[in-house]
């Protein structure tokens, strides 16, 4: 901050300095030159006088011998002085011995010093004898011009007045000097020191005392401010703590410090609205302690205050996959994950809360197990507001604990048996591969150069005892997000390799077999090993195991799945892209994968016969394998008029109902005796 020049103290202070300054001058040099004019009245009267008694003698001498010419001579001494205009001898009833006129003397101003002097001026003297009796003649007569006094009286003045006022201001201008050095610059100093002042934290920046100034005025004004400033900052700074305390309490929770309802209520808005934006999905899941009340009943409820606490810092663990996390009061709290896929992520997380609890509370050596009741709902389904979500989660919660404890539960009815089916079908699938409930089943991939059986695909199939079937696209994301995949994936590249080596010793020496790899598998660092090793346990023959790999899979970590694909290459492996045109791979990346074949996906040949873009899209697969040199194969083959088709664009093999549905090994083995025999028939 600047002041304008015309506001500041400097510049008022020169101002009125140098008027008083002015004034005193003016002043003091009229009181001189008044004081000159008494001066120089007097100074008339004295030369008048002293001219009178030069020349008494003379003319009493003339007067009383009655000579004229001596008289005259007299008049003329007389009239040697500039400032004598008339002068007479004589008896002042008689005629005059001698005398003598001369006119006034001009000058500019003289009608000033006319004024204060007067224009002329006369003085007499008696002329009388000498002697015991003193006889009277007559009288000596002057009258002196005041021009000559008046030209020396302005001059003078002029002097006087000029030099009383350059005195006066030299003197104010050295005051002036004094003051700006003293006083008005060292202020200048503090006020720049002032304005770098922060307001927030006014005592960062101290204002250091000026030097020779310590002691004085402006040094306890400094340290007087610097004390304020510091004052201001501790009394803003607890002001704000206590803002922030009253803020804490208004949305956080006293005991846990975890938000209350509605700090949570305001954060799940703001969740909301971004997924509705985004068209995702939230589940808000409310916890709630069974019999609490009881426990604070059995030790205490200080002890009951530290469970709260404990339990916030468990639920505070799973931060990295919730979107809010709150103290809704009492025993219940509520958290939120956002932009989830599929409900069943909700329930995974509030089955990992209930299993979090099963390790016990260590408090004041006792060992405290609690136990929860979770309601669950979900955005959109069971509401499009916070009041619906939350209202509906803590209803559930509390109808799931009048009917059983210490378990979760859905709003809607259909999607928490849902979720019940798919936990149990999560917990046995760990059991079905040693309780033999999976099988493989073989489907055969016919080559269109001469229509012989070149592979067989091997499907993993799941025949659970109460559920029946289980289809694949069922069990194995379970089984990639429980972890049992990659033990799978190797049981089935054990049995594959195993059934290939079988087939192979019963003449069928150029088949292939096709095995399927999970995202996760093709991630896994033990995935080339794994697969070097059955090849050479089952001394297969390279490129007699083919890996299918889907696009998006590839898609996650392309850097990471593409040293994995060159260490399978290495291996004797070959590596078809599995469902090809359901992703968003560039032309880039399949350039510089180590891929072999592309798997045109079954959903463009259903409908490439009737549909234009399917029709499309199937000739642009097979134009782009064929460019890359890689071999093109159709999957979901059905008929006769798409086999005719992918043919006619130069698709390589083809793979469906067509020819066969999945087949178990032996019905397979009968399969591939008869496309033999059928193939020695027609050579």
């Amino acid at each position: 901050m600047k002041l304008e020049l015309k506001h500041s103290l400097s510049v008022k202070l020169l101002r009125v300095v140098l008027l008083s300054a002015l004034i005193v001058g003016v002043v003091l040099s009229c009181a001189q030159i008044v004081f000159d004019i008494h001066k120089t009245r007097q100074a008339v009267a004295n030369d008048a006088n002293r001219v009178l008694d030069m020349f008494r003698d003379p003319s009493t001498q003339a007067v009383y011998s009655l000579d004229r010419e001596m008289g005259m001579q007299v008049i003329e001494g007389l009239f040697q002085n500039d400032a004598v205009r008339m002068a007479s001898i004589g008896h002042p009833n008689e005629t005059m011995l001698a005398e003598k006129s001369r006119p006034l003397q001009q000058f500019p101003l003289r009608w000033m010093t006319d004024l204060i002097l007067g224009q002329e001026r006369t003085f007499t003297t008696q002329l009388v004898g000498k002697g015991q009796y003193s006889e009277y003649y007559g009288d000596l007569s002057i009258t002196l011009d005041t021009a000559t006094y008046g030209e020396d009286f302005i001059a003078s003045s002029v002097i006087i007045f000029i030099s009383g006022v350059l005195r006066a201001l030299a003197l104010a201008l050295v005051l002036y000097l004094i003051y700006h050095w003293l006083l008005t610059k060292p202020l200048s100093k503090i006020i720049e020191h002032l304005t770098q002042i922060n307001p927030d934290r006014p005592s960062q920046h101290q204002i250091p005392l000026l030097k020779g100034h310590e002691k004085n005025e402006l040094g306890v004004w400094v340290n007087t401010a610097n004390q304020l400033l510091a004052s201001i900052d501790r009394n803003t700074h607890l002001r704000h703590e206590a803002e922030n305390s009253l803020l804490r309490m208004a949305q956080y929770d006293f005991l846990t410090g975890l938000p209350n309802r509605q700090q949570f209520q305001e954060q799940l808005d703001k969740i909301l609205v971004d997924a509705g934006r985004l068209q995702r999905r939230v589940a808000v899941l409310c916890v709630g302690l069974d019999d609490f009340k009881g426990i604070n009943e059995q030790f205490s409820y200080q002890t009951g205050d530290q469970l709260l606490l404990a339990l916030a810092d468990r639920l505070r663990g799973y931060s990295g996959r919730l979107g809010a996390l709150a103290r809704l009061g009492g025993d219940q709290f509520a958290l939120v994950q956002a932009d989830i896929e599929q409900p069943y992520e909700a329930a995974e997380l509030a089955q990992n809360v209930l299993d979090g609890l099963e390790a016990p509370f260590g408090l004041d050596l006792e060992d405290i197990r609690l136990r929860a009741t979770i309601g669950i709902t979900l955005f959109p389904e069971d509401g499009d507001s916070t009041e619906k979500l939350l209202q509906k989660a803590e209803q559930t919660m509390t109808l799931a604990k009048s009917r059983s404890r210490n378990r979760y539960q859905f709003y809607i009815a259909s999607v928490d048996s849902e979720m019940r089916r798919r936990r149990e079908l999560e917990k046995d699938l760990r059991e079905a591969l040693a309780k033999n409930q999976l099988h493989l089943v073989y489907q055969p991939q016919i080559s269109y150069r001469d229509h012989s059986v070149v592979g067989v695909e091997a499907l993993l199939r799941w025949t659970h005892p109460e559920h029946g079937m289980v289809p694949p696209d069922q069990f194995i994301p379970l089984a990639e997000q429980n972890g049992t995949i990659i033990a799978l994936g190797e049981w089935v590249l054990d049995q594959s390799c195993k059934q290939l080596r079988e087939w192979h010793d019963l003449g069928f020496s150029n088949l292939r077999m096709a095995v399927n790899l999970s995202t996760v598998q093709l991630h896994h660092n033990e995935l080339p090993r794994v697969v070097n090793n059955f090849l050479q346990m089952y001394r297969l023959p390279p490129r007699s195991l083919e890996l299918e790999v889907t696009e998006t899979g590839l898609m996650e970590d392309i850097s990471t799945a593409a040293q994995h694909l060159l260490s399978l290459r290495r291996s004797g492996a070959l590596i078809a892209i599995d469902d090809f045109g359901t992703g968003y791979s560039s032309l880039s990346y399949l350039k510089s994968l180590p891929l072999d074949k592309i798997k045109i996906d079954k959903s463009f040949v259903q409908d490439l016969v009737q549909d234009d873009d399917d029709t499309t899209i199937v000739r642009a697969i097979i134009q782009l394998g064929k460019s890359l040199g890689m071999q093109v194969i159709a999957e979901g083959v059905e008929t006769s008029a798409q086999e005719a088709y992918v043919i006619s664009e130069g698709c390589h093999e083809g793979q469906g109902y067509l020819y066969s549905k999945p087949l178990p090994a032996r019905e397979l083995l009968a399969f591939l005796k008869q496309a033999d025999r059928l193939k020695s028939l027609t050579m």
